[in-house]
């Protein structure tokens, strides 16, 4: 957390991404496993709830198609923000530790264009799992979740007496 709020400036990058990665997997036991690449695209397929990913040897076009679309925005709004979590999921670039890196990158994006981050709790993950099944077609149900997130987060806030803009 540490690093994303030190590092809420310039373009989202493969670099920045990677190096998440990174810090999250590394001293795990999947540092051990021959087969699995910390700080690195996956070597082989994944799936998430059944469906499938982009390929391993896809992953980095995939990834920077998306990041070259994303950064061509001058100020993203909340929803381009969500929208790149969700397509960042469905490339699922790393073997594990998808979900936590993307909602990471959320979190730094909320900082860096002045919105309220969030954090999805427990409570809300299952919510979340149906907003990322059903985006695009259906955006109410991931953008409703992560703005119920923000609310709880703006709760700490006040709570701390943390001044943020609305």
């Amino acid at each position: 957390m540490r690093y994303i709020i030190d590092n809420t400036d310039g373009k989202l990058t493969e670099a920045f991404i990677k190096h998440l990665h990174f810090l999250l997997k590394s001293g795990t036991s999947d540092e051990r496993k021959s087969w699995f690449r910390i700080g690195d695209y996956k070597r082989l397929p994944n799936e998430v709830s059944g469906n499938d990913t982009a390929a391993p040897e896809d992953v980095h076009k995939e990834i920077k198609a998306l990041l070259k679309e994303y950064n061509s925005r001058k100020h993203p709004t909340l929803e381009d923000i969500i929208d790149f979590h969700q397509r960042f999921e469905a490339i699922h670039p790393f073997q594990d530790g998808n979900g936590r890196v993307g909602r990471l990158i959320m979190f730094r994006e909320c900082l860096r264009f002045g919105y309220v981050p969030f954090i999805i709790t427990d409570e809300l993950k299952m919510f979340y799992y149906n907003g990322l099944r059903n985006w695009p077609a259906i955006k109410g149900y991931l953008m409703d979740t992560c703005l119920s997130a923000q609310d709880n987060f703006k709760l700490l806030l006040d709570k701390f007496r943390i001044k943020y803009a609305d």
